[in-house]
């Protein structure tokens, strides 16, 4: 219970700073952010490349892996951006090819390496896909999805998936993996999650973190004024820059959306409504999964990661839905 008390207590500070912010910053400046699209890099850790060019911190925001493309890390990591709400993150001595890189039609080959695919959000006219070997993943839902072309495995953490190869179609749900050995009669079969949360879950989960406390600080640049909903530059759900974490994060269009990590992801108005910015839901005080907290592997807030608005969750005094 102390230690619950804590992390809450965290999770307030974190957020009351994230509101507060310096004053003179120039969050509304892209000179070193392209539009983000399928392909994007998004951060870059250690050694990597893009057809041999060396990708630098630099990188960040001004890169992007056009069709035929090939990344390939040594000692490094790298997280891309895929369709909005979609993170791709690249283990070391990895090489993924950008097959396609269109926003209805994304889809990225494994060449060699271990990979996870964080699902925010995803519709249903996108065609989100993950070839490895003979095989090509389409990711379903919301969810967590590791790829293993070593070992020729792919692993549902959460979420679901299908498994096509030739014409053969097999649906994998949450806490199962499928085997791709050549020769062999594709299968779903359970597994422990627990017993896979390596180096790249781990970092992958960290990034997680890092977005979400960009989310904060972007979500709060569109906060509108008066009866406005949201500030001039707000274009609904989807990616958007922050120039402190330099990086991309996810913005959605209302409430918050739980990564599969347990991290939260802040809409505008969700951070209006924070006691830190204009004093909460009509100053009713928040529960405990309204802050912005960490939940953990296997624990989840209320409701899933899928993300809601507060049932206390009202319209702000001077706007009309």
């Amino acid at each position: 219970m102390k230690a619950t008390k804590l992390a809450v207590a965290g999770s307030v500070l974190l957020l009351a700073l994230a509101c507060v912010g310096p004053a003179k910053a120039d969050h509304t400046g892209r000179e070193n952010a392209h539009p983000a699209r399928p392909g994007s890099v998004n951060y870059v850790e250690g050694t990597a490349s893009i057809d041999g060019e060396a990708l630098e911190p630099e990188s960040v925001g001004s890169v992007e892996m056009q069709e035929g493309q090939v990344l390939t890390t040594e000692a490094g990591k790298v997280e891309l951006l895929l369709t909005p709400g979609v993170f791709l993150r690249v283990g070391d001595n990895s090489s993924v090819k950008m097959l396609s890189p269109e926003l209805a039609n994304t889809t990225v080959h494994l060449d060699k390496g271990e990979a996870f695919v964080e699902v925010l959000e995803i519709r249903k006219e996108n065609n989100i896909r993950v070839n490895e070997n003979d095989v090509s993943v389409k990711l379903l839902n919301k969810g967590l999805y590791n790829f293993d072309a070593d070992r020729n495995e792919v692993r549902v953490f959460k979420g679901k998936a299908e498994v096509y190869t030739g014409a053969r179609k097999i649906t994998v749900s949450e806490k199962y993996e499928v085997a791709l050995a050549s020769g062999k009669k594709l299968s779903a079969t359970y597994f422990d999650s627990r017993q896979y949360t390596d180096d790249l879950y781990r970092w992958s989960g960290l990034r997680a973190g890092y977005l979400s406390e960009a989310s904060v600080d972007a979500a709060r640049i569109y906060v509108g004024v008066g009866s406005a909903w949201y500030a001039p530059g707000w274009y609904g759900p989807g990616w958007y820059w922050d120039p402190w974490f330099m990086a991309y994060t996810f913005l959605p269009a209302e409430g918050v959306f739980y990564s599969p990590f347990g991290w939260g992801f802040y809409s505008p108005i969700f951070v209006y409504n924070t006691p830190f910015f204009y004093w909460g839901y009509y100053h009713y005080p928040h529960a405990f999964p309204d802050f912005h907290e960490p939940y953990g592997h296997g624990f989840e807030p209320p409701g899933g990661f899928h993300g809601a608005v507060s049932p206390r969750m009202g319209v702000p005094p001077g706007r009309v839905r």
